[in-house]
């Protein structure tokens, strides 16, 4: 009764702190127990469902990619695609790649699709064993993905047929797709699709009657040529380098239409990848046109063709190439060269002339 107020109001602070700091201990206890349980708890057991199958875990912000394998136990050398690996090291099917195409046979969304197509492709590369055991029955299913309403259905099975023409025996059951791969490609502007496409048709051997349906779609692998993406572009002119080299297409290339600043794509600019592309395009055309066969036929060529941008009168070619002769990388150097002794043996043979302009040299005789 007798304590004085400033001692009342000092036990009061603290009281108040220990309350305080009780409550903070308290507090960072049931936190610790929080994350602690949140440690220990187990996730659920994966179901034999498409998705969890196909499930492969991502960071924040990531869109889910599948695996290529099913679930399966915790594996010392790398989860369930290391003992995969390890199981077809040692002789014995591990049976994954079986239960994808089986879950690929069932009703799925495009996503489930997309994510077995995917865990399909990874599975042909890693496990030989059991993709070299696959049937042509197996390419068909992949190959009837292609007719999926949706674009990332069609780039996983694209890829996919990539993983598997790999493999010898499956070609030229692939190459049956080729005329659906040519129409995709040429129908649907989608960067990722067109590079799918085009690596795979770059892994095949095109048969004769698919000719037809190339020259049809010519217009459109001169677009995606003059693109702005360059992995498109790559795949897009190896295709035309080996397109050149069959005498029935020669001149269907050669008088596709493309684009006044065609030339760009010699600009000492451009990507090493792509400069050497070009230059072997370059270098089979002109190897082309310069041919008996060819040349004893009078052809006529229109003023935007792809052979007046290269080899006509107004045609700059000859500048681009002494600049690539002094590119920093040395194949790019070398591929300029055999270009342009290319094109002075074209006038030293005689070639004849475009319809549209007067041929002419390139070169002087002293350079």
């Amino acid at each position: 009764m007798g304590m004085s107020i400033p001692r009342c109001l000092g036990h009061l602070d603290i009281r108040k702190g220990v309350v305080g700091l009780a409550t903070g201990a308290g507090f960072v206890y049931l936190l610790y127990k929080a994350i602690r349980a949140g440690i220990k708890c187990q996730p659920p057991l994966c179901t034999a469902s498409p998705i969890c199958i196909a499930r492969e875990c991502t960071g924040p912000g990531e869109r889910a990619l599948p695996q290529e394998a099913p679930a399966l136990e915790a594996s010392s050398v790398g989860g369930p695609k290391g003992l995969a690996v390890e199981r077809e090291r040692h002789g014995r099917d591990s049976g994954e790649l079986r239960r994808l195409l089986n879950s690929l046979e069932c009703k799925q969304d495009e996503y489930a699709k997309s994510m077995i197509l995917h865990s399909i492709t990874r599975c042909v590369y890693l496990l030989e064993a059991e993709a070299s055991a696959c049937t042509n029955d197996d390419i068909r299913l992949v190959g009837s993905m292609l007719d999926d309403n949706d674009n990332s259905v069609k780039i996983q099975a694209l890829n996919t047929l990539k993983a598997f023409s790999g493999i010898r025996k499956f070609r030229l059951k692939i190459q049956e797709h080729s005329i659906k791969v040519l129409e995709l490609i040429s129908t649907i502007w989608d960067s990722e699709l067109h590079i799918a496409g085009l690596r795979l048709l770059n892994s095949l051997s095109l048969p004769d009657y698919v000719h037809p349906q190339l020259r049809r779609v010519m217009p459109a692998l001169m677009e995606i040529l003059q693109s702005d993406y360059i992995l498109a572009q790559v795949q897009a002119i190896r295709l035309l380098s080996y397109l050149a080299q069959k005498n029935d297409l020669l001149y269907d290339i050669l008088n596709c239409q493309v684009h006044s600043n065609f030339l760009n794509l010699f600009q000492t600019t451009q990507p090493g990848s792509l400069l050497f592309e070009v230059l072997v395009f370059a270098e089979r055309l002109s190897e082309g046109q310069n041919s008996p066969h060819y040349r004893a036929v009078k052809w006529h060529y229109n003023e935007q063709s792809l052979h007046e941008a290269l080899f006509g009168d107004e045609s700059r070619l000859a500048d681009r190439l002494l600049a690539l002769v002094i590119h920093p990388e040395e194949e790019v150097q070398i591929q300029a060269c055999k270009v342009i002794v290319s094109l002075q043996c074209s006038q030293d043979v005689g070639v004849r002339p475009s319809s549209c302009r007067p041929s002419h040299s390139y070169f002087n005789s002293g350079e």
